[in-house]
């Protein structure tokens, strides 16, 4: 995801080149155009002015004219369209996401829980699962509170600063949670980011035995966030869900105190219709 909350990397580590996709050469049953493709058009999250031909080609590392043969295209199915240099995706690209959603049974199992929450503390809530070093929120019920950081469904966050993220890593192996440390490009994204790999390990690994998550203004100022597993029957943690509250009007102890039960209980019910 971004080096900040709202803003994208734009290098090509940030979406996979025909380097990255070289793993699959000689697969027969992998098509690379699609896999191309797909990956031009992850590079428009979070940029609302438009992408050009040049942009994309920086960001994913596929060349030029394979990123320009991808955009046409994309704008011949009617998924993109241009102004000048400048393509933009339309509408049409939301039934990529929304057959996800509509083919998922956890988004929507979890709507209903998450909007009992925000009802019951009068703040949003939310969740996400693991992918790629970030979390992705799948589902979120906002509250009618102003937050500064825009949050949807599809939104992707750093793992290492979020509550949502540190739950997803405490279900990890500690061998899959040192290669993710090892990995992962950690950043001040506030002055109270923790930016230590070895003492966010050591928080990740309390994370486990306490079954939640608190993260006190590292993502941005000003914004506190609780969270917990979402496990199914047979024990896997297969998500994580939250409340997130402006830090001057819920203190850490208050989400512990008030949040947390809340938290659990409604993770508890997800979890036992989850197979």
């Amino acid at each position: 995801m971004a080096a900040s909350p709202r803003a994208p990397k734009d290098s090509p580590t940030s979406a996979s080149s025909d380097g990255d996709l070289a793993r699959f050469e000689g697969n027969p049953d992998f098509v690379l155009s699609l896999a191309r493709g797909l990956r031009v058009i992850e590079t428009f999250e979070g940029h609302t002015e438009g992408r050009t031909v040049t942009d994309v080609a920086r960001q994913t590392g596929l060349s030029r004219a394979a990123v320009r043969r991808s955009l046409v295209t994309l704008q011949m199915l009617g998924y993109a369209d241009s102004h000048g240099s400048t393509f933009r995706l339309t509408t049409r690209a939301l039934r990529l996401g929304f057959s996800y959603l509509s083919s998922a049974s956890l988004p929507a199992l979890a709507q209903p829980v998450l909007e009992r929450i925000t009802e019951a503390v009068h703040e949003s809530s939310s969740l996400s699962v693991f992918e790629g070093g970030e979390i992705v929120y799948i589902a979120r019920s906002a509250s009618k509170r102003v937050m500064s950081v825009g949050l949807s469904v599809g939104s992707r966050l750093p793992a290492y600063c979020t509550s949502m993220g540190r739950i997803l890593l405490a279900a990890f192996s500690d061998e899959q949670l040192d290669t993710y440390l090892k990995r992962a490009e950690v950043k001040a994204l506030s002055p109270k980011t923790i930016v230590d790999k070895n003492l966010l390990r050591e928080i990740v690994i309390r994370v486990r035995s306490d079954r939640f998550a608190i993260t006190d203004e590292e993502l941005e100022l000003g914004l506190r966030s609780i969270a917990v597993p979402v496990c199914a029957r047979d024990g896997r943690v297969v998500a994580a869900m939250n409340i997130g509250v402006h830090a001057s009007r819920v203190s850490a102890a208050e989400m512990i105190h008030r949040f947390l039960p809340i938290l659990q209980e409604n993770a508890r019910a997800l979890g036992q219709v989850l197979t």
